[in-house]
C-alpha cells in the first residue's frame, strides 16, 4: 500500500499529514484547509501571515524523551477551536507517523474521553502506518492519568518530568 502524504480522520474537518502535506498549496486546497497544527521545527508557507492560514508551532523533536505532554492541552484547544468555528485542520509533523497521530490521538482521548488504545486504533484505523514513539504514547497515558490537564503544578506531570530528566542526566543526554 502506497504511503498518504494527507489523510482524514475526521472525515473533511482533521486531517493528519507530513511535512509534504503541509507545504503543498495543492493539498491544502484541495481539503480546504483553514488551519494547521505543525508538531515539528521544519518551516512551511502557511506560517506568513499572507497565506490566510491560521498557525500554531509545537517545536518538539521525535525522540522519546521529548516532552510532548506539556503541549497536548494547548494543541486540543487549537484543534478544537479550529472546528468549532468552521475551519478545517491539518495536524502535521515530518513523516506523518508518530508526533502528529500522537496529538490528534491526544484530541481524541480529550474530546471522546476514550482511553490511549482506543484513541490510538481510531488514527490508525485512518492512516495505517502510523507508528507513535514508546515516549510520547507514555505520555498519552500520562495525559488521561493527568485528568487533560498537565501543567507545571500538576503532581502527576512533576514527577514524570523529574524522573524523566534523573534519568536524561545519567544518561549525559542534559
Amino acid at each position: 500500500m502506497a504511503w498518504k502524504n494527507i489523510n482524514p480522520i475526521i472525515e473533511n474537518r482533521l486531517f493528519l499529514g507530513n511535512i509534504m502535506a503541509a507545504r503543498s498549496t495543492r493539498s491544502l486546497t484541495e481539503n480546504r484547509i483553514t488551519h494547521i497544527l505543525s508538531v515539528c521545527t521544519d518551516p512551511i508557507p502557511a506560517e506568513v501571515p499572507e497565506s490566510g492560514i491560521c498557525h500554531l508551532r509545537i517545536s518538539v523533536e521525535d525522540v522519546d524523551y521529548a516532552d510532548l505532554l506539556i503541549h497536548m492541552p494547548t494543541a486540543c484547544r487549537f484543534i478544537e477551536q479550529s472546528l468549532r468555528s468552521g475551519g478545517v485542520v491539518l495536524v502535521h509533523c515530518g513523516q506523518g507517523l508518530s508526533r502528529s497521530p500522537a496529538i490528534i490521538a491526544a484530541y481524541l482521548m480529550w474530546t471522546r474521553r476514550v482511553g490511549v488504545a482506543a484513541a490510538v486504533d481510531m488514527v490508525r484505523a485512518a492512516r495505517d502506518q502510523i507508528w507513535i514513539n514508546p515516549g510520547f504514547y507514555e505520555q498519552l497515558a500520562l495525559f488521561e492519568m493527568c485528568q487533560y490537564a498537565p501543567s507545571r503544578s500538576n503532581g502527576i506531570y512533576v514527577n514524570w518530568r523529574i524522573t524523566l530528566d534523573n534519568k536524561l542526566a545519567a544518561a549525559g543526554l542534559r
